[in-house]
């Protein structure tokens, strides 16, 4: 993919509304413009953005939920079926790359900012980096789950509900934000009540997914290590410092989970995805197999796309309260 940095003012004029230069350098500030802080960078927006590409599923279907699909000029990603209350939303939303998106296809589609739920989707050989991007005008929004280091003070729940709070002023809908925020707060809310209480403490390991034979499990600073913490039930893996660490699976049997929750993305179609190929990983495993939690199916299955920082997190925060409520191991 091109250096963003050698395109010049030039190409910027002919495939971005906005000029070359960055928003800082507007001649007088816009009566609604606003001012949000984005994973390490000031973002500031003159109006309302109206033609917004998302980078995957997770940020589009957030948007959706705040009623922003007109503001919408594309989409990539689809990791798995759009929840059905968004579905005819999407389908009015260009598919500008099934898969990650490139850099010439996030500028053919004219956008006035660019939103993502991992900072990882900016970098130079997926669509640039943000500086990039700016440098041609272009804002950008990376979802705070992704920056713990920016907000130390926040459990990734509360970034969640930051970023609908910094939708909520970007594009003008802050009632929206708010309703959105209280509903999921009530699905927390009920989550520590459940798990409120307890002597014990039962422990969980979050499998996402296996490639090459190997699993990813949730570590540290995730959502599902702060499901556990609102579920007073700790992740087995909170001593590892990234979001999905690759781990042997005798290191899974070594730490002996009271229960397994296991993400499926099956749509996905790589080997390992399916929550019924891990299950069967697992029961297969000379050593995982003899864990109590497989022996006698403390396994929640819940959409591996909501253990990411998504708009259905807190749906997954439900599954699992309520799955192990019927495994007799919260109250």
């Amino acid at each position: 993919m091109p250096h963003y940095a050698r395109m010049g003012c030039a190409l910027a004029a002919v495939v971005l509304v906005t000029a070359c230069a960055t928003p800082a350098d507007s001649a007088a500030p816009a009566q609604n413009a606003v001012t949000v802080s984005s994973c390490g960078q000031e973002l500031r927006l003159d109006k309302p953005p109206e033609r917004v590409v998302t980078l995957e599923q997770s940020s589009t279907e957030t948007l959706l939920a705040l009623g922003l699909g007109e503001r919408m000029a594309g989409t990539a990603y689809r990791v798995t079926k759009v929840l059905p209350e968004h579905q005819a939303a999407y389908d009015k939303i260009p598919v500008l790359n099934p898969k990650a998106l490139t850099g010439e296809q996030l500028r053919a589609a004219n956008p006035d900012l660019a939103v993502s739920s991992f900072a990882a989707n900016f970098t130079k050989d997926k669509v640039g980096t943000r500086e990039e991007l700016r440098t041609l005008g272009l804002p950008s929004y990376v979802s705070a789950v992704d920056c713990p280091k920016d907000l130390p003070g926040l459990t990734p729940f509360e970034r969640l509900f930051r970023d609908y709070e910094n939708y909520g002023k970007v594009f003008g809908v802050p009632d929206r934000a708010t309703a959105l925020i209280a509903q999921q707060r009530e699905v927390v809310k009920q989550a520590e009540a459940a798990g409120a209480g307890r002597a014990d403490k039962p422990t969980v390991v979050y499998l996402y997914s296996v490639f090459k034979g190997l699993p990813y499990v949730a570590g540290r600073n995730g959502m599902p290590s702060d499901m556990s913490r609102i579920l007073s039930a700790p992740n087995a893996f909170d001593d590892i410092d990234q979001a999905w660490p690759e781990v042997p699976w005798e290191e899974i049997a070594r730490r002996d989970p009271t229960v397994i929750v296991v993400g499926d993305l099956a749509d996905r179609g790589s080997p390992g995805d399916s929550a019924a190929e891990k299950i069967k990983m697992m029961r297969e495993h000379p050593v995982v197999s003899q864990l109590s939690a497989v022996k006698q199916n403390r396994i929640i299955q819940v959409p591996g796309i909501e253990l990411d920082p998504t708009v259905r997190s807190a749906n997954t925060l439900r599954l699992v309260t309520e799955g192990m409520k019927a495994l007799g191991v919260l109250g």
